[in-house]
């Protein structure tokens, strides 16, 4: 089972690519400000050092917080267009074995079908203007 695997929570954003537990690759990267920029060609690069087409995936593990706001909105936005786009499941996991327990997820045929993030603080909403 081909695995990506996000993690953009803080300024160095990551990915990962599994084979079932066995990790294939990993790309790190100091995102900062631009991971909206970055997300999709550093995606593309590791797939393409891997050999390994979108088509190619089988299940998306992701983190899901608590973190940055716009990271975790960034990160699940195109985990999730991913996974609805090929058809296939999506696990979202947090603490330090996020990726051990997402991956144990889909290896068992778990599937989040939307995965949400977690914030780690209630949201705040600017109230409207009268």
């Amino acid at each position: 089972m081909l695995i990506l695997a996000l993690r953009t929570d803080k300024p160095e954003a990551e990915l990962y690519l599994y084979d079932r537990q066995k990790k294939l690759a990993v790309l790190k990267w100091q995102a900062n400000l631009k991971l909206a920029e970055t997300l999709n060609k550093q995606l593309k690069n590791i797939l393409n050092k891997s050999s390994i087409s979108l088509n190619d995936l089988q299940g998306i593990a992701i983190y899901k917080g608590p973190g940055s706001f716009t990271g975790l909105r960034i990160g699940m936005s195109i985990a999730n267009a991913l996974a609805y786009s090929q058809s296939i499941p999506i696990v979202a996991k947090n603490g330090d074995d996020w990726i051990k327990m997402a991956i144990k997820g889909l290896i068992s045929g778990q599937s989040d079908k939307l995965a949400t993030p977690e914030y780690g603080a209630p949201v705040r909403v600017t109230k409207p203007k009268k």
